[in-house]
């Protein structure tokens, strides 16, 4: 598994621009972002190449955010490749509480990001029906 920055934004313009500045003044190199609306605030998911240093940059500047971990998963460069891993998830119970995705340029793959209830069981349905897990992303 790898780890994820969860960061509460303001919904209001600029905010979340704000957020990116403040980690690429710091070099943070963010892999992979997911941006979910809700009432107040957006909640902006990432995976980058130094999450504890992100979350006291953040936590410094006023943000309320956390650490999480999050299972990456090669998602093959073909049709349907989405719909298969859901399929063995589905087939296996495994309840997901949401996926994301990013191209990772160094393998040049497409790779989900994904957080389940069952974390070590869900990775291990995954390893088990052939999916390839990424412990890192770099």
């Amino acid at each position: 598994m790898v780890k994820q920055n969860i960061v509460f934004v303001e919904n209001r313009a600029g905010s979340l621009h704000q957020a990116t500045k403040l980690l690429a003044e710091n070099k943070i190199y963010i892999y992979g972002f997911g941006c979910f609306d809700a009432p107040e605030f957006a909640i902006f998911r990432m995976v980058c190449d130094d999450p504890e240093g992100a979350q006291k940059i953040l936590t410094e500047n006023g943000y309320m955010s956390r650490i999480s971990q999050v299972i990456l998963v090669d998602l093959k460069d073909e049709i349907g490749s989405l719909d298969a891993l859901l399929d063995v998830l589905a087939q296996s119970n495994v309840n997901l509480n949401y996926v994301y995705t990013f191209f990772h340029r160094g393998l040049k793959i497409p790779v989900a990001i994904l957080h389940a209830e069952e974390m070590m069981v869900t990775e291990s349905v995954l390893k088990n029906n052939g999916f390839t897990v990424l412990n890192r992303v770099d």
